[in-house]
């Protein structure tokens, strides 16, 4: 069994919406090979198993993917959770498109889109966490 890639970066690198998909697999199932990511996938990605081989191999490049050989086959894991990519990406779309600021990134959104009575209700929670957080003393 040799490991490949096994330092992890210091963040998670960007990555295409193609090569979400492919992760969003490796976040539910976990460690598997590329045969088992492109039955996950199946007809719904409209990819064949080399597409997927390439935006796994890319991944491996980019550090998002850490690749185990086994014998014949390999295994990929995902190097970073689903949640610190999620972070990660958001802070960048906000840097982008918002210069950093969540507070004209939310009123868009709350101007123009109808939330759910039970989101609105878990901002609200969060955003009263946070203020608490904020006033406890360090």
């Amino acid at each position: 069994m040799k490991a490949r890639n096994s330092r992890k970066p210091v963040a998670p690198p960007s990555i295409t919406d193609a090569e979400w998909k492919v992760m969003i697999v490796f976040w539910e199932r976990g460690p598997s090979t590329l045969r088992e990511v492109v039955e996950t996938l199946g007809e719904g990605a409209g990819w064949k198993p080399r597409t997927v081989q390439t935006l796994m191999r890319r991944l491996v490049t980019k550090g998002a993917l850490s690749v185990e050989e086994l014998g014949r086959e390999f295994r990929y894991a995902p190097v970073f959770s689903q949640s610190d990519c999620q972070l990660d990406e958001s802070r960048s779309f906000l840097g982008r498109v918002f210069e950093g600021r969540l507070v004209p990134f939310f009123a868009g959104m709350v101007e123009s889109e109808e939330i759910p009575r039970d989101e609105i209700e878990a901002l609200r929670r969060l955003l009263d966490e946070a203020e608490k957080r904020q006033s406890e003393p360090k």
